[in-house]
């Protein structure tokens, strides 16, 4: 029997907030990954139907084997969610529910060997999509010190940033930084012993940086929750977890922007928006999960949901 390693986030509040409210509603789950959310909402919703998207075919391939029990029900697409729902294809109606989980899967971390963990000796990758793009090693071995020292930053809030940032510059004249454990070695020399000896690695922020500019994960989202948006069906809902402040400071704006009764740039001189608001927003503050649920994933402690039903008719937005 396959065994699944990834745990599903905030399952529970999901269920909830995302539930189906008619007969064969149409739920898109953006980052599907090893099927974890979807398998849950196919067996509670025995209507639903689903289309499962991921830029990644290996996983892909893995939720297809997962869900293939509900093979009428289920469709899938192999690519990036904003790229699916620009050109949306025809074929279907318009979804009722979109998820987005954009947490990385714990498959990625533990078996794909690219270099996502540096609990692992592997090549830095860390790429989703591995059909074409830089990977992290490119990054790291190119991009100058203080371009590298504000990715460091901007990407992940690395205090120490500049010091990293200088050290990996002066080791990469020696000979390109290729591995995940390279790496983690040449952050615990740059940074001070009491950083180097505190709750978590001294390396996750690096990592973390290196993973979210490779994937463009923050330069895309604002473009992908427009997208989806744009398509979901009025009194739909779109749920997004986020995984840390970055990515939840995008959702929270990008909801609150789409909830005022005029969205119009402030220099426009008079309102064309017709002062409706897009969205209503379910969850005020996001949802956090549980002391119980981070004592038993704590991966999960950083996740907050989002969830907002749309409002208005997509020619409107």
């Amino acid at each position: 029997m396959t065994q699944y390693i990834h745990t599903p986030v905030l399952l529970n509040e999901v269920l909830l907030y995302l539930a189906p409210r008619g007969n064969k509603d149409l739920m898109i789950d953006c980052n599907i990954a090893e099927g974890n959310h979807a398998f849950e909402f196919l067996v509670k919703y025995p209507e639903l139907k689903l289309i499962g998207i991921d830029v990644d075919s290996e996983i892909i391939a893995v939720a297809q084997k997962r869900l293939e029990r509900f093979a009428d029900r289920v469709h899938f697409y192999t690519g990036w969610s904003h790229d699916f729902f620009a050109d949306y294809p025809s074929q279907f109606k318009r979804p009722d529910i979109i998820f987005f989980d954009l947490g990385i899967s714990s498959y990625h971390y533990k078996k794909s060997s690219r270099g996502f963990s540096f609990e692992n000796d592997e090549y830095l990758d860390m790429r989703l999509d591995i059909s074409g793009g830089v990977t992290a090693a490119d990054l790291l071995n190119r991009l100058p010190e203080q371009e590298l020292a504000d990715l460091f930053y901007n990407n992940a809030g690395e205090r120490y940033s500049k010091r990293i940032a200088s050290v990996v510059a002066d080791e990469r004249q020696k000979g390109k930084i290729t591995s995940t454990s390279a790496l983690a070695e040449l952050v615990k020399r740059a940074v001070p012993a009491s950083y180097r000896h505190g709750p978590i690695h001294p390396a996750t922020k690096v990592f973390m940086a290196l993973r979210i500019a490779v994937n463009g994960e923050l330069s895309r989202l604002p473009e992908l929750l427009r997208g989806a948006l744009r398509v979901l069906e009025p009194e739909g809902r779109l749920g997004v977890i986020s995984f840390h402040s970055l990515e939840d400071k995008i959702v929270k704006n990008f909801f609150r922007s789409m909830n005022k009764d005029c969205i119009c740039p402030k220099e426009a001189p008079i309102c064309r928006c017709e002062g409706r608001r897009s969205v209503n927003i379910l969850t005020k503050k996001g949802i956090a999960p549980a002391e119980d649920e981070i004592e038993r994933n704590p991966p999960s402690r950083s996740a907050r949901l989002r969830v907002a039903e749309k409002v208005l008719e997509e020619d409107s937005l």
